[in-house]
């Protein structure tokens, strides 16, 4: 009797390890198709991304496309990205020297006062030769931002974000804020003080992050879209 017992338990626990391996291949199946069909959709393929971090670099990933920009693989407190793309052309003609602190990563200060974490590199002379080549390539007539409600992100952060002087912009945030049209809601950080990390993914059925949330494809196309395309979430 309990040698039947313990042959039923065998059974019940590979069966249960056989499902969740099957249900894990279909989810991953079912998120390499979902991205496919958002790079099929995506129609404006050489457009530069300036982003206060890695949002931004995720986006080109996503789609299999060079980075037309200098801000991949990096971070920036918004209130220095907001005074960076307040004078753009100017902050991407200025040096960048090596932070004298730091903070577990190389980091550096461009133009005097904008301090870049660069988070995924292994030496700040990696950073500012990856900063300088990707520099080159920036498209200044399909120019977006991306922000994120973090790292120092105030209202009145927020506030200079939306006058900044160009028409396709998008902050992130943690709550609605129906004044500042640029803004866009995550969901699932109303308790915090600031968004959490978008590009991790969501507990849920669907494979999905909470960076896709927001349909990106239609805001690079020129539109900007509320609403994850069907699937989404």
């Amino acid at each position: 009797m309990a040698e039947e017992v313990v042959e039923t338990l065998n059974i019940m626990q590979f069966t249960k390890k056989a499902g969740r391996a099957v249900y894990h291949r279909l989810r991953d199946a079912e998120w390499r198709h979902y991205k496919k069909r958002r790079k099929r959709r995506l129609k404006n393929t050489d457009f530069t991304i300036i982003a206060s971090n890695c949002n931004g670099s995720f986006m080109y990933y996503d789609c299999g496309l060079r980075y037309l920009t200098p801000t991949v693989n990096l971070a920036m407190r918004m209130d220095d990205f907001v005074k960076m793309a307040e004078r753009l052309p100017w902050y991407m003609e200025q040096d960048i020297v090596q932070a004298e602190e730091t903070q577990g990563c190389p980091a550096g200060i461009l133009g005097g006062d904008v301090r870049i974490e660069f988070v995924h590199y292994q030496t700040f002379e990696e950073g500012v030769r990856k900063w300088e080549e990707r520099k080159k390539r920036i498209n200044w007539e399909n120019l977006f931002l991306v922000g994120t409600e973090k790292d120092g992100c105030t209202e009145e952060t927020i506030r200079r974000f939306e006058n900044l002087p160009y028409p396709n912009k998008v902050l992130f945030t943690r709550r609605e804020y129906p004044e500042y049209p640029s803004t866009y809601y995550i969901r699932g950080f109303e308790d915090r003080q600031e968004l959490g990390v978008l590009t991790f993914y969501k507990k849920q059925l669907r494979k999905r992050r909470y960076l896709d949330d927001f349909d990106y494809a239609a805001f690079l196309n020129g539109g900007r879209s509320g609403q994850t395309e069907s699937g989404g979430s």
